[in-house]
């Protein structure tokens, strides 16, 4: 799978389960640690742990198991699937972390796109 597939898979999954928030940040040219930052945001902790869970199960569907998860049970919990970097904050830690500032020299991605079809 690749990794723009792997971002639509991933958006359409976290908007389906009211997800807040989703932004796409290309990250290419920036560091070899990832091509792409998916950021969400939980209404509550319960919410980002069955948001998490159901992007790792719709992924595993195709094919994909994470090269790695950390936060399983945590107001953060990140998704590694390699080339796509998927973030599910609860509120408070996404301002705090604010992970769209740190990448901000990023390609912003347009998910409206993913969200058609």
């Amino acid at each position: 799978m690749e990794a723009l597939e792997i971002v639509k898979t991933a958006v359409k999954t976290l908007d389906k389960k009211k997800g807040e928030n989703i932004e796409v940040i290309g990250i290419t040219d920036l560091t070899i640690i990832a091509d792409y930052f998916v950021i969400a945001t939980g209404t509550s902790s319960t919410q980002v742990k069955a948001l998490a869970d159901e992007v790792e199960y719709q992924l595993e569907q195709n094919g994909l198991t994470p090269h790695h998860i950390e936060g399983r049970n945590t107001p953060w919990v990140c998704l590694d699937y390699n080339s796509v970097v998927i973030h599910i904050f609860y509120k408070d830690q996404r301002d705090f972390y604010q992970l769209e500032r740190l990448w901000e020299d990023g390609e912003k991605i347009d998910i409206t796109k993913y969200l058609e079809d």
